[in-house]
């Protein structure tokens, strides 16, 4: 996946400043070894000081290698602590089809991935409002200690050219051929487009943007489920002052569905034949599933919407009361 593969480092860089572990303003030493690095670059020298966010501004607008190991080497002491570090964030966001050799995407060996695990770095990724902060940069000058300046021109040119595209990561190799992952977002919905071994760089650009274009024209965000919805219907209670409650959804959902979709989300609800009092208003009562096209996608808690006591002493003895003396004759 070439270049691409610093998504995963962009993303343990931003956590690192979420975490507190650093900060923007910190001032990084460059290494022999990050100054070295071939291939696309800021061109570092060597113990130059360069502020830890123009390392992440170099590694996400010009998908700078010698920036990333730099970045690397400051968090985790070594690039191959980083790379570690990596596979191991991989596989915390579920990547199973992932294995990163490096930090920069240059070729080697076993170094692979997949379009839906490159998504799902690319959604976590874009979790972090700092990212922003440099993603949609088109041209930026990275001023040097000595005060060269080294222009930086975004590789990812849907961000220019594409209605709402406002991130992404371009890489390519001889071996990997062209890639591109790409974030796009109109009228509150956020899409992601992956390719993977286009034969050029247009063809990438070309294939994000035509599926972009066609998520946005085919799907639409439906609000599903809103918290304290009520539910139609009540359930029973037993040995409370009230014979039922009515139920409240518990959580929030947005599915994404093809326009026109709406007829095919439907809600199935699992629930016991009755409730024992005591019940607090809030108290998670069941569940309900929700189904698109018949298919479970979400269960959300059906919680009580309201309180009800247990029955006293004397509202027991008077329906006993009523039983023998009325009810019975």
């Amino acid at each position: 996946i070439a270049s691409v593969t610093k998504i995963m480092a962009i993303l343990l860089g931003l956590e690192a400043v979420e975490q507190g572990r650093t900060d923007v303003d910190d001032i990084v030493t460059v290494s022999a070894n990050a100054s070295g690095m071939g291939g696309s670059q800021v061109f570092l020298d060597v113990n130059e000081p360069i502020r830890y966010g123009d390392l992440l501004k170099s590694m996400i607008v010009a998908s700078a290698n010698d920036a990333t190991v730099a970045l690397g080497e400051y968090l985790y002491g070594s690039d191959d602590l980083f790379v570690q570090q990596m596979n191991a964030r991989a596989a915390e966001l579920g990547m199973t089809n992932t294995r990163f050799v490096n930090c920069t995407g240059l070729p080697a060996e076993g170094h692979v991935s997949t379009a839906r695990d490159v998504a799902v770095m690319t959604r976590e990724l874009l979790t972090h409002d700092l990212y922003f902060d440099y993603s949609s940069l088109w041209l930026e000058d990275l001023i040097h200690a000595d005060g060269r300046v080294t222009q930086l021109t975004n590789t990812n040119r849907l961000t220019r050219l594409y209605d709402g595209c406002d991130a992404g990561k371009t890489g390519f190799t001889n071996a990997a051929g062209y890639c591109l992952s790409a974030a796009a977002a109109r009228g509150g919905m956020r899409l992601i487009a992956v390719v993977l071994g286009a034969e050029t760089s247009s063809e990438r650009f070309d294939s994000a943007a035509a599926m972009l274009d066609y998520g946005f024209a085919n799907f639409r965000l439906y609000p599903a489920a809103l918290t304290g919805t009520p539910v139609k219907g009540e359930i029973p209670v037993s040995g409370g002052d009230a014979e039922s409650i009515p139920l409240l959804l518990g959580g929030d959902l947005t599915l994404l569905i093809p326009k026109g979709g709406e007829t095919g989300v439907t809600f199935e609800a699992e629930l016991p034949e009755s409730l024992p009092a005591p019940i607090q208003q809030g108290d998670v009562c069941g569940t309900i599933d929700v189904l698109l096209d018949g298919k479970k996608v979400a269960s959300l808690p059906l919680l009580a919407g309201e309180s009800v006591s247990t029955s006293g002493i004397v509202p027991s003895l008077m329906r006993i009361w009523h039983f023998w003396c009325v009810g019975g004759k």
